[in-house]
């Protein structure tokens, strides 16, 4: 069974159409959270994950515009979510809504969480990866820092397939990943997608010219 792993859209439409081109033939699509804030498309990008029926869990901006609540002290994560919450209509904020923390998927084989399994908003970055975030699964799939990596371990993977919308490794291709479950093993994949244009679309909008300078530069 092979796994489409997508991560931190960010409402961005184009790296989204981009990846989904570009995936290879994938019996089921996952998401880890964070389809809304930053960039200039959060109702697309909901109908595109919605209507597709990806298995979702929320992310910290989707609890955001869930929950009525913002970021303090961040602009352009604050920028985001009212955007997101001016955009999205009601069938679209009630599935936002309704996103879990966690969900486990294949026989309980898969774990899915925005974060960390334990501590929510906790950035994992890879060189806290390890088998003691493993729980009964054997893949736990992390979203939440943009820095797409993976690792093996005798109990099991360690994955975060990177981010669709807003990588933060320096480089700026959308990131995904496909997990092969029988074979235990993961392929990482970039994508070039037009960032021009959706910088463009951030000023637009009227979102803030750091959510559309960083996209260039994959921070």
């Amino acid at each position: 069974m092979k796994v489409g792993v997508i991560s931190d859209i960010h409402s961005n439409l184009v790296a989204l159409e981009a990846v989904l081109e570009d995936m290879p033939d994938v019996d089921r699509l996952v998401c880890a959270g964070d389809v809304v804030g930053y960039n200039p498309w959060p109702a697309e990008c909901v109908d595109a994950v919605r209507e597709r029926d990806v298995p979702t869990v929320m992310g910290n901006h989707d609890r955001m515009v869930a929950t009525g609540r913002n970021f303090r002290g961040n602009s352009m994560a604050e920028a985001g979510v009212k955007h997101a919450v001016e955009e999205l209509n009601d069938v679209q904020r009630t599935w936002v809504e309704n996103l879990p923390r966690e969900r486990t998927l294949a026989d309980g084989r898969v774990k899915l969480v925005h974060d960390h399994p334990e501590v929510q908003d906790k950035y994992t970055y890879p060189e806290e990866f390890g088998p003691h975030l493993l729980g009964d699964e054997d893949v736990l799939i992390l979203g939440h820092t943009h820095v797409q990596h993976h690792e093996t371990y005798d109990d099991g993977v360690v994955m975060n397939p990177g981010s669709v919308g807003q990588p933060r490794d320096r480089d700026p291709r959308a990131a995904y990943a496909v997990l092969d479950l029988d074979a235990l093993e993961v392929e990482e994949h970039r994508v070039e997608y037009d960032v021009e244009r959706v910088q463009e679309g951030v000023r637009k909008a009227g979102l803030p010219s750091g959510t559309a300078d960083r996209l260039a530069e994959g921070r």
